[in-house]
């Protein structure tokens, strides 16, 4: 596409960014939706900084990741209900209201959670074990329960994976628990798995027989020790790049008022995933 002055700027803001996929995948939507927008990375340092320039620089919308999806909240100027009991927003659209530019937050993660569960299984009635107690627990916990079904806090850390089972009203146990536990999906939410951490499982082999689906949200190796040994007993197995992709996929949408080409983004995903982990 040829940029020019009528080309809509959008980006990601977070720190680290430079690994982020997020651009091959937005890029490639635009494309094909023959949408005048280009969309890149944005390494943050100041939250104050960036808001204000998105505005006087005519930034038309960002996604927000880590560590920023809590902070960004007290900067913007409307925030949906939904993002706001989650307590996190990674996605800005930029609006005009009155003439003025306003930065209105809202939280796509749950809905690319939930989407991407939703093609193994009903979420509705189902039982989940959710593994981990951060930003990413936070939503997909909100957007299961959304969805009707019943879910478990596991973590290593007691005070912080209590504080977030009682923000959701649900059970809390220790990461060992997760034996003696059974339901029909677990998910993977936490760091386990990723970069230096690549031959790691959050859970040992034998309690994976339990779960009839299984989701990692590390897509960097895409499939994790925790998806092998969960494919290895039988379970359905969701990687990491489906809910980036959907997520990705509902933002698109919020920007653009139009469907998302999301088998477009989802081979720009995997292309530029395999990219990276050739680089590495």
């Amino acid at each position: 596409m040829d940029i020019n002055g009528s080309t809509k700027v959008y980006g990601i803001i977070g720190n680290p960014v430079a690994h982020s996929l997020s651009p091959a995948m937005h890029n490639a939507a635009f494309a094909t939706l023959g949408e005048n927008r280009v969309y890149v990375p944005l390494e943050v340092t100041r939250l104050d900084g960036v808001l204000a320039a998105v505005r006087n620089l005519g930034l038309s919308g960002l996604s927000v990741t880590i560590p920023y999806k809590e902070a960004v909240l007290a900067w913007l100027d409307e925030i949906d209900p939904v993002a706001a009991r989650i307590g996190a927003v990674n996605t800005i659209q930029v609006r005009d209201v009155n003439g003025e530019r306003e930065l209105f937050g809202t939280n796509t993660d749950w809905l690319g959670a939930n989407r991407a569960l939703a093609e193994e299984i009903s979420l509705a009635g189902s039982r989940a074990v959710i593994l981990g107690a951060g930003g990413a627990a936070r939503a997909i916990g909100f957007g299961l329960m959304e969805a009707g079904a019943a879910i478990e806090i596991h973590s290593r850390t007691e005070k912080r994976g209590r504080a977030l089972a009682d923000t959701l009203g649900c059970p809390w146990l220790p990461l060992e628990g997760t034996e003696s536990r059974p339901a029909e999906i677990l998910i993977n939410a936490t760091s386990v798995g990723m970069a230096s951490k690549a031959e790691d499982s959050p859970v040992h082999r034998d309690v994976l027989s339990s779960f009839a689906v299984v989701m990692d949200i590390v897509y960097s190796p895409l499939q994790t020790r925790l998806l092998r040994e969960a494919a290895a007993v039988g379970c359905r197995c969701v990687d990491g790049l489906q809910m980036l992709l959907y997520q990705g996929a509902a933002q698109c949408e919020l920007w653009t008022g139009r469907t998302a080409p999301v088998e477009v983004m989802r081979a720009a995903l995997l292309q530029a995933n395999a990219a990276s982990a050739a680089a590495q």
